[in-house]
């Protein structure tokens, strides 16, 4: 693949160790896995398990795509901007070559004094030829990390497109696995009329936990032997710590999430399903009861997996986000504005234990 070696020619430059390449180079193979990844889980038993890391592949790729493609276009406007702050300084040096070029050898080491300036002009050709030789490597390797550089933003194009398809065939393929799936162990069944009074008499979401907190029955996973070292149900950045007012004033006790848009979202550890739908003003909600007397409330998702009273292992998917995903041109677009794809996407997360909020920080590592 032309786009491939070119990303290798780029790595093997000494001057760029660490180069926006390498992250793109390793973003592609990345990209290249996973497509080998979906077609492998259509045999596998563990076939969620296997889709559920196909996703997070695709993802991860595509994440770091885009933050090599934003660090090449970085690169290139500055290498561009200090070729053009220099146009004097090179037109300078090419003028010096091609007349050094055109004389021969011997005429430039003549001096018309005689022997002694002639000694004298060859030893100062001496000392400048290094020199120049050195402006002339530097300004090489410029214009051919320049050339590099656009090279790689062209042939991304074509790789984008294919790890937004496999990504988006990924997720379907998910969905469609977990519609599927039969093998998940339950606490309980749901009781529909009872959820669907008690949806109907809760006016808060707090009255809403308060209900299911008191609807507990036998005992299920405990999460609580791992608490405050948990990681996050999604990859994301918290914007809103617990308890913080947002920018209209409004006190809710939760964090809030900033994510990608269509990113998964999983369970850390192993809890069971409790409530899986609309809730209220909160939009798609999953409620999870990863140890007795507590609940974990994830809201703002626009779909949701799992079925009330399932027991979900550790890494299960539990929903996706909305948003629209930018498509390839439009990613290339970002990357030359110099941005890596904003999180435009937001998940609340609130802690219940025995009926009162905490914060999420007593659970999970996020700070």
């Amino acid at each position: 693949m032309k786009w491939v070696a070119i990303i290798c020619a780029l790595a093997a430059t000494p001057v760029m160790a660490q180069t926006p390449g390498d992250a793109a180079m390793a973003a592609s193979v990345q990209l290249k896995d996973a497509r080998t990844a979906i077609e492998a889980a259509s045999g596998r038993s563990d076939r969620v398990a296997a889709l559920t890391e196909t996703v997070q592949a695709y993802e991860a790729g595509l994440a770091a795509l885009r933050d090599g493609l934003r660090r090449a276009a970085i690169r290139q406007r500055t290498l561009e901007t200090d070729l053009n702050a220099r146009s004097d300084e090179v037109a300078r040096l090419l003028g010096v070559l091609q007349t050094m070029g055109r004389a021969p050898a011997p005429i430039l080491l003549l001096h018309p004094s005689g022997p002694t300036g002639t000694a004298r002009s060859g030893m100062m050709l001496a000392d400048v030829t290094p020199a120049l030789q050195d402006q002339v490597t530097a300004l090489r390797v410029q214009l051919e990390e320049v050339a590099i550089l656009r090279d790689l933003q062209e042939g991304a194009l074509t790789i984008l497109e294919d790890g937004l398809e496999g990504a988006q065939s990924a997720r379907a393929a998910l969905s469609t696995a977990i519609s599927d799936r039969t093998d998940l162990p339950r606490r309980f069944t749901e009781d529909s009329v009872q959820t669907a009074l008690l949806l109907a008499s809760s006016e808060t979401l707090d009255a809403f936990a308060t209900g299911l907190t008191d609807a507990q029955d036998s005992a299920g996973p405990d999460a609580s032997t791992v608490k405050g070292a948990i990681p996050l149900p999604v990859d994301g950045q918290v914007i809103r710590q617990f308890e913080e007012p947002d920018a209209a004033g409004i006190i809710r006790p939760g964090i809030l999430i900033a994510t990608r848009p269509r990113a998964l979202v999983t369970t850390p550890v192993s809890a069971t399903v409790r409530y899986a739908g609309p809730l209220l003003d909160y939009g798609m909600v999953i409620i999870l009861e990863p140890a007795a007397a507590t609940l974990w409330v994830i809201a703002g998702l626009e779909q949701t997996f799992g079925e009330v009273g399932q027991i979900v292992p550790d890494g299960t998917p539990i929903g996706l986000m909305g948003g629209i995903i930018t498509d390839a041109q439009g990613i290339l677009n970002e990357s030359a504005q110099g941005s890596a794809g904003q999180r435009t996407q937001t998940l609340y997360l609130e802690v219940r234990d025995r009926q009162s909020a905490v914060n999420p920080a007593d659970w999970f590592a996020f700070q």
